[in-house]
């Protein structure tokens, strides 16, 4: 019987000091307020979002975005650059606050982080070459001897990885991707309709739109770690403030030449 008290004080104790450092933890608010800076993980190599410009000074949508934001909250953004495979588990493990890098929000994501209210509006593009006349028209054509290039541990991966038989190859960021479908390594690429245009624009590359993929849009939130109430709340409004001030749908004209904070007739 003693020890079976024992365990259970133990037990007890040990739940009670879970529940006592948990009430205690400051909520990421406090901390950003009393820093003073915002961190925000962005990819750097995603134009027209995050990328680097003729100066090598971070420039894109979600820059002017994510600095937006941080002046609604009082606050400095510090800009962290990682690759998109360490961006999701970095912010999980606390090495910044927030990533402002048009995260698709998906139930997986939001089984171990939270998002924002969704910011933008887009969908899923493939890209092709110019000269590839074939219309490839949904993931179920890459079979055989076509091949479909991804970002790792995107949203358009997991994408792919739903469609049984299909070819995919996988890579670590935009650059490489692209630069195999330029050299016809791969059949053609999966991204964000928003950068397609843009990219074969600004960039000069070989390549042209290829066919929107059909289902329904994708939403982009602003991912934090969860247990911030106050946090998310103040994300929140800050995003409401951006849309009803103009700051959300200014800057995305600026861009893409159509207000995308906003779902699309697609």
């Amino acid at each position: 019987m003693k020890a079976i008290k024992s365990v259970f004080a133990s037990v007890f104790a040990a739940t009670l000091l879970c529940a006592t450092a948990s009430a205690g933890a400051a909520d990421l608010l406090d901390t950003v307020k009393q820093a003073g800076v915002l961190k925000i993980a962005v990819e750097g190599t995603y134009p027209p979002f995050t990328y680097r410009g003729a100066g090598g000074a971070l420039e894109g949508f979600d820059i002017e975005v994510a600095k937006a934001l941080a002046a609604k909250l009082g606050v400095k953004p510090e800009f962290v650059v990682i690759e998109w495979g360490g961006i999701l588990s970095g912010l999980q493990e606390g090495k910044f606050d927030v990533i402002v890098n048009q995260v698709t929000i998906t139930p997986e994501r939001q089984k171990v982080l939270d998002f924002s209210q969704p910011y933008v509006f887009s969908a899923a593009q493939l890209i092709q070459r110019a000269k590839d006349e074939r219309q490839i028209m949904a993931l179920a054509d890459f079979t055989g001897d076509k091949k479909l290039g991804v970002t790792a541990g995107s949203n358009y991966h997991q994408m792919a990885r739903a469609v049984s038989g299909i070819n995919v190859k996988t890579y670590e960021g935009a650059p490489e991707k692209l630069g195999d479908l330029v050299r016809g390594q791969i059949d053609a690429t999966i991204d964000d309709r928003l950068m397609v245009a843009h990219i074969i624009k600004q960039f000069r590359m070989p390549l042209r739109p290829g066919a929107i993929l059909k289902g329904p849009q994708q939403e982009m939130g602003i991912p934090f770690r969860k247990g911030n109430p106050k946090f998310a709340k103040a994300i929140d409004e800050a995003l409401s403030s951006m849309r009803q001030d103009g700051t959300l749908k200014k800057t995305s004209v600026n861009w893409f030449g159509a207000d995308t904070s906003v779902p699309a007739a697609l």
